[in-house]
């Protein structure tokens, strides 16, 4: 198996609803805004090839099928649907991926699974995320939908059903899906366990775990539905990777997205490799 860190299009969202109840005292020390108050997030996404002999894909970014005047709210940079770039880049087509998984189904994760004119970007993949994501990202509560403002998640809807998980699931040989909550109702964890002497364990924790501040399980952000759960979970996953000595995967850092958590006193800090 091997597995590659690429590059989806890019943003900037307010700072203070990117570090919660954080003040911008300390997280300005962090990352320090533009005049418009926003920081800049990457979309990452991960690629796997040779798992049971399949190339699966981790999240599909933003993409290119998003309205004006979404793109000029979130901040969107690039027009194009950086990701098909980045598949090229690593000798890849659109037409080679056999499934797509995502931690959930927000814009800037879910939003790639489109081309800018609104045709399948993944033509032979399965879409795998959990059936309660499906639920409340199609569903009519006002407070949680607003970060499914898109119309692809209305396009896609029929695309989930096959590859809907309800819970924890072994979707490739090595590769499973662990629901965590906290940031959205169906929001999931993904863990590639590697097989031989010198394998390793990698754990993509989604918006969980977006960019190295996000290794203290108390920072979260202001977009995440059930902030209490996500400080809860991450607790438990963090103090796992760091039992286990997995590696983990950043979904929005662009010098550094892959590296391992470390006890820092009472929380944990991440080095990049």
């Amino acid at each position: 198996m091997k597995l590659w860190s690429i590059l989806g299009n890019s943003q900037k969202l307010d700072g203070g609803a990117m570090f919660g109840n954080a003040p911008k005292a300390v997280w300005s020390k962090w990352l320090p805004p533009d005049p418009d108050n926003r920081v800049p997030l990457s979309c990452r996404a991960l690629l796997a090839d040779g798992i049971a002999g399949k190339r699966v894909l981790f999240e599909t970014g933003i993409g290119a099928f998003f309205e004006p005047k979404l793109k000029e709210r979130y901040g969107v940079v690039e027009s194009e649907h950086v990701l098909l770039d980045s598949l090229t880049q690593a000798g890849f087509t659109h037409g080679d991926i056999d499934a797509v998984v995502l931690s959930h189904l927000h814009f800037d994760h879910a939003g790639g699974l489109l081309l800018a004119d609104g045709s399948r970007a993944f033509p032979r993949a399965t879409v795998v995320a959990q059936r309660a994501e499906w639920e409340i990202a199609l569903g009519g509560n006002s407070r949680l939908v607003a970060s499914y403002d898109q119309p692809e998640i209305q396009l896609v809807r029929d695309w989930g059903e096959d590859g809907a998980a309800d819970g924890e699931r072994e979707v490739l040989p090595g590769v499973s899906v662990v629901p965590t909550g906290g940031h959205s109702a169906g929001h999931q964890a993904i863990v590639v366990r590697g097989t031989g002497d010198s394998a390793r364990t990698l754990a993509f924790f989604g918006d969980l775990c977006m960019r190295p501040w996000a290794a203290n399980p108390r920072w979260v952000t202001a977009f995440d539905d059930f902030p209490l759960d996500s400080v809860e979970v991450k607790g438990e996953l963090f103090r796992r990777a760091v039992e286990e000595d997995w590696l983990v995967a950043l979904s929005h850092e662009s010098r550094m997205p892959v590296g391992t958590l470390v006890p820092d006193r009472d929380r944990y800090r991440f080095e990049g490799l």
